[in-house]
This record gives C-alpha cells, sequence and structure tokens, in this order.
C-alpha cells in the first residue's frame, strides 16, 4: 500500500528531479529529455510512496535513465557525486541503464523496447518457488506495446497469476517517430489489458500524484489473483512548456537559450 509518511513533499523533490534532469542533459548536450520528464512522477511514487524495501522497480523504457538515475540518487541509492559522470567515457550512467552491478536499485539492462516487462514477470514467478514476498514494478512505453514481446509476457503473467506483477505504462501517446496513433495505434488500450486477464485501472492525468495515488491504490486494494496494469495518462515533455506534447523532443539537446528557459519553468513547478 502507498505510505505518506516516506516523505514530506513530494512536489518539492518533483521540481529538484527536473533541474537536476535539466543539468545532466545540458551539461551532456544529450537527447531524451521529454521521454524522462513524461514518467518523472510514476518513478518517484514508486520509490517515494508505493514500494516496500524488497520490492523491484524495471524501468523498461530505459531511454529515460536520466529521470531513473535522479530519483535513485534522491532515494538515497545513489550517490549523487557519481551523476557528474553522466554520458562520458567510462561512466556507469549511461544513455540508457546498464545492468554492471555497479549501480544500486538496476537490476539489467533496458532500453531496447519489449524486453522489461519479460524480466519482471520472471521475478514476479521466482516467488512462487523462493518462499520470499514482494512486489514487481515495471515502467513500460507506447514503444514497449509495440512490442510482440511484451504481450508474450503479459500472457505470462496472466497464465501464472502473477498478482505481484504491476504494469505501469507511460502513455504519452508519442514515440520515437510521431503519434501512437499514427505509428502503430494501441487503442482501446484499457480494453486490450483487460482481455489478456489483467486487473487495470487508467490515471487520466499520470503526471498527477494524487491521481496516481487514487489509481494504484484499487490495483493494491483489488483481492484477485491477476497481475495488474495502471494505464497513466502522461504529458511527453511535462513541465516544459516548448517540449510539451513535441515529437523532436525525444531527441533534441538543450541550447543554452532553452536551458534558461527550462530552469527557470522547472523552478515554477508545483511552487
Amino acid at each position: 500500500m502507498p505510505d505518506h509518511s516516506k516523505e514530506t513533499n513530494i512536489n518539492q523533490l518533483k521540481r529538484e528531479c527536473v533541474l537536476k534532469i535539466l543539468e545532466l542533459h545540458k551539461r551532456a548536450n544529450s537527447g531524451h529529455i521529454a521521454a524522462s520528464l513524461s514518467c518523472l512522477e510514476i518513478l518517484i511514487y514508486l520509490k517515494f510512496r508505493a514500494m516496500a524495501k524488497d520490492d523491484i522497480l524495471i524501468l523498461s523504457k530505459g531511454h529515460a535513465a536520466s529521470a531513473l538515475y535522479t530519483v535513485l540518487v534522491k532515494h538515497k541509492d545513489l550517490p549523487e557525486a557519481d551523476l557528474d559522470t553522466y554520458y562520458t567515457d567510462g561512466t556507469y550512467f549511461g544513455a540508457h541503464p546498464a545492468c554492471n552491478n555497479k549501480i544500486n536499485g538496476i537490476r539489467f539492462g533496458t532500453g531496447s523496447l519489449g524486453h522489461g516487462l519479460s524480466l519482471a514477470a520472471g521475478l514476479a514467478l521466482s516467488t512462487k518457488y523462493t518462499g520470499k514476498s514482494f512486489n514487481v514494478y515495471c515502467v513500460i512505453s507506447d514503444g514497449d506495446c509495440d512490442e510482440g514481446s511484451t504481450w508474450e509476457a503479459a500472457l505470462f503473467a496472466a497464465q501464472h497469476r502473477l498478482s505481484n506483477l504491476f504494469v505501469i505504462i507511460d502513455n504519452n501517446g508519442l514515440q520515437g517517430f510521431g503519434t501512437t496513433k499514427n505509428v502503430l495505434n494501441l487503442e482501446p488500450l484499457e480494453m486490450k489489458w483487460k482481455a489478456f486477464n489483467f486487473e487495470v485501472a487508467e490515471a487520466a492525468n499520470g503526471n498527477s500524484f494524487s491521481e496516481l495515488d487514487k489509481s494504484l491504490n484499487y490495483l493494491f486494494c483489488s483481492d484477485s489473483d491477476k497481475p495488474r496494469c495502471l494505464i497513466a495518462k502522461t504529458i511527453k515533455g511535462n513541465g516544459i512548456s516548448f517540449m510539451m506534447n513535441k515529437m523532436e523532443w525525444h531527441y533534441l539537446p538543450l541550447t543554452d537559450a532553452l536551458y534558461e528557459i527550462a530552469i527557470k519553468e522547472a523552478g515554477e513547478i508545483d511552487a
């Protein structure tokens, strides 16, 4: 169940994370900023409110690595000074999370879409044989839902009644080459996951902590033996006006002028 005692000011935490993500990408002159901003609230909510000590988080949309690194630092899983090496030669903190046993909280290398849910399902299944008890949370993207391996993993999870598996879809409606609707339409997404025998909830605003709280509470309180799926309707580039709902910000780096605008807007988020 969500635990609201774990932190005191989740909006302040969000502002700090956005500012750090912008700093990392500006220094590296790298893209994938908007993809990180669309799922940031989901990652914050999971690490600071939903997850117990032994629970496992898998970020299948690995191109949002800067959001994951930043949240892990804020959660004290990683030392902040290590992030100074982000996207540099020899770093542990690459553009996609790497599995090298150097980063606490990252079990697998991800980013080649469609792999995360299979890994998560395997971990969730393991509890049936080890006697251990934990939940597995897998954050996937619209692009992940284009992949057949995702749906194979969903069938597997339902077959084995993995009620300790939570799939959270960062459903921002955009992917690398355009809108999801035009690239490979996923609708009706809720009906698809229900047809795959998941317990499904939807957050109409997946960038809202209160919406995430309400929808995840519904899934937590269900006594079903089905795996769980939350469809979080998010905004790509959330919080930064010139990035929001803009496909090109899947790739673009920040100029000096745009960085100044972005950090000003980030400082005003939910203030």
